[in-house]
C-alpha cells in the first residue's frame, strides 16, 4: 500500500482561532482498509490523503483502486448507523430533485452506514467541485460578496427542492440542531424542558444561574419572536450553512453542497439566518476586547440577494430572520454544551459554548456593531 498518511500530529479545529488535539483518533491506514472493505463499490484502499480537523467527529480522504472517497466515523454517543441513516435519506431526496450533493455509497445489504465497535461509520464519493474553504474554522467569512450571492442562491434551490420530503425531525441528539425553543410561546419553559431532558446538561448549567440569564436575552433580543415563527411552513434544512460545507466551481458558484451532520427539519428562515450568522460576524476576535467586531453586513446582503434571486423573500420574512439572527444558535449552541458536558466530560469547553458561544454571540448584537447589522439586513426589507 502507498500514499498512507501518519495520523500522528493531526489537529482539529478548537473554539477559537488555535488549533487542538482531537477529541476523536484520526482514522488509521489499516481502521480504513477493514471499513472500506464492507462498501463493495470502493475497490481496495490504496492510502489515506487528507484528514479533515472538524472536531466532532473524524474524516479522511481515502484513496481506492476505484477513486477518491470520504470515510467518517462517529461515535455511537454521536450517531448510530440509523442516526446517519436519516440524513442520507434526506440527500437521497436531494439528489433525486437535481440539488448537488455526494453520492453515500452503500455497504453490504443496502445499508447507508456500517457499525464496528463503539463507531459508525459512512463513505462518500469524493464530490465534485473546488475545497477552497476546507481547512477555514466554520466560523469564517465568504471570500468574497459574490460567494455570498452564490451561497444564498444555493440555499434557497435546496429549500426548494425540500419542500416535499416528508420525514420527521430527528430524534433528539448531541450534535443536531433543533427548533423548539424559538417558536414556543413559552420559550423559556421550553429551553427549561430542553435541558432537563439532558441531564449532563441540567448538572453544568444548575451552577450558572442560567434561567436568568436565559430570560434576560430573551426578553432583550426576542420580543414578538414566538409569533413571527409559529407559523412558519416545516421543512428539512442543512443548519450549518458555511462556506467549508460547500463546494465551488472556478468562477465562483456553488458546486456541490456537503456535510449534513446538523440537518433536521427547522424552517427555511431559521436556516438562511443561521447561514448569516455562520459567515457575517467575525466571531474569531470576540475573545479579543480590542478587536473591530464589524459585522460584514454586505455579505449578508449578498446572501439574502441570492437567496432573493432564486425564492421570494417577503418583507415579513427579512424582517424575521432580522429578528431571528441574534438568538438562532441558542438550541445548538445548548446542544453543544450538552455534547461537552456529557459525551466529553470537558468542563472547561463546555464553559465555553456557554459563556462565549451561546450568551457572548446572542450579547453582541446588542452592541453598537449588532445593532447596525440589523438595521442594515432591516433595510433589505423595504428596497
Amino acid at each position: 500500500m502507498s500514499g498512507a498518511m501518519p495520523a500522528s500530529g493531526h489537529l482539529v479545529h478548537g473554539m477559537g482561532v488555535a488549533l487542538e488535539t482531537p477529541a476523536w483518533p484520526a482514522i488509521t491506514v489499516a481502521e480504513a482498509e477493514a471499513i472500506v472493505t464492507r462498501f463493495p463499490a470502493a475497490g481496495q484502499l490504496v492510502g489515506l490523503r487528507w484528514h479533515s480537523p472538524r472536531p466532532f467527529s473524524a474524516a479522511t480522504l481515502v484513496q481506492t483502486s476505484r477513486g477518491a472517497f470520504l470515510l467518517k466515523r462517529h461515535h455511537h454517543s454521536l450517531r448510530t448507523p440509523a442516526d446517519l441513516a436519516d440524513e442520507h435519506r434526506f440527500i437521497a431526496h436531494l439528489d433525486a430533485a437535481g440539488v448537488p450533493v455526494p453520492e453515500v455509497l452503500a455497504a453490504g445489504a443496502g445499508a447507508s452506514a456500517v457499525s464496528e465497535g463503539a463507531w459508525s461509520y459512512e463513505l462518500h464519493r469524493k464530490a465534485a467541485g473546488l475545497d477552497l474553504y476546507r481547512d477555514r474554522p466554520s466560523w469564517t467569512p465568504f471570500l468574497s460578496h459574490d460567494h455570498a450571492r452564490a451561497a444564498g442562491a444555493a440555499l434557497a434551490r435546496m429549500h426548494r427542492a425540500a419542500r416535499d420530503f416528508p420525514a420527521a425531525a430527528r430524534r433528539p441528539q448531541h450534535l443536531v440542531a433543533s427548533f423548539t425553543i424559538l417558536p414556543a410561546a413559552d420559550p423559556l419553559a421550553a429551553a427549561e424542558a430542553f435541558v432537563e431532558a439532558r441531564p449532563a446538561l441540567a448538572a453544568f448549567l444548575s451552577q450558572r444561574g442560567w434561567r436568568a440569564r436565559f430570560a434576560g436575552l430573551l426578553d432583550a433580543l426576542g420580543e414578538g419572536l414566538a409569533g413571527r415563527l409559529a407559523h412558519q411552513p416545516s421543512l428539512w434544512t442543512h443548519n450549518d450553512w458555511h462556506p467549508s460545507n460547500l463546494l465551488w466551481t472556478r468562477d465562483g458558484e456553488v458546486r456541490t453542497l456537503i456535510d449534513f451532520g446538523l440537518a433536521t427539519r427547522t424552517c427555511a428562515l431559521h436556516d438562511l439566518a443561521t447561514a448569516i450568522e455562520r459567515t457575517a460576524i467575525p466571531w474569531l476576535r470576540l475573545r479579543d476586547a480590542a478587536a473591530d467586531m464589524t459585522a460584514d453586513a454586505e455579505a449578508a446582503r449578498a446572501l439574502l440577494a441570492g437567496y432573493r434571486s432564486e425564492m421570494p423573500l417577503s418583507r415579513t420574512d427579512i424582517e424575521t430572520v432580522a429578528r431571528l439572527l441574534p438568538l438562532v444558535h441558542l438550541e445548538f449552541a445548548l446542544s453543544e454544551i450538552d455534547y461537552f458536558a456529557a459525551v466529553l466530560a470537558d468542563s472547561s469547553q463546555a464553559t465555553i459554548a456557554w459563556e462565549e458561544y451561546l450568551v457572548g454571540h446572542a450579547e453582541w448584537f446588542l452592541s453598537a456593531a449588532g445593532r447596525d447589522l440589523l438595521r442594515q439586513i432591516d433595510a433589505m426589507a423595504i428596497a
